[in-house]
């Protein structure tokens, strides 16, 4: 099967992706994860305002199959969240890329980014 991967942004290991624009990063999960999830249920989401530290955990998705958490691709401060997730988990199915996104973080080191996968490694991951 073969999984839509976008170069234009980057990977966590544990299936997130992150597309920087101007010093803002808007994250949500591959489409590999949405698929190996099965039927999104519920997402729950850190506030605006909220600290996110690299790595660190920023909320849990959960689906029919499993409940996952999320982790977050840069340090930073949340300053948008996808609030029509709460009532359509299942954009995050639908649209991964697009409609589904989760929130948005203003990163305090854009430099961090350099850490995750680029899409070509991403793909290997999940050969």
């Amino acid at each position: 099967m073969s999984f839509d991967i976008p170069d234009d942004r980057q990977y966590l290991e544990s299936h997130e992706w992150a597309l920087e624009e101007n010093g803002v990063v808007r994250v949500g999960i591959t489409d590999f994860a949405q698929d190996e999830l099965g039927d999104v249920v519920f997402v729950e989401l850190p506030d605006e305002g909220d600290s996110l530290d690299q790595e660190g955990e920023l909320g849990v998705i959960e689906s029919i199959k499993a409940v996952s958490d999320l982790y977050a691709p840069v340090s930073g401060e949340v300053t948008a969240v996808n609030e029509e997730l709460f009532n359509a988990p299942e954009l995050v199915n639908e649209d991964p890329f697009g409609e589904g996104w989760m929130l948005e973080i203003d990163a305090d080191d854009i430099d961090e980014l350099d850490a995750l996968l680029t899409a070509a490694e991403y793909e290997d991951q999940i050969a």
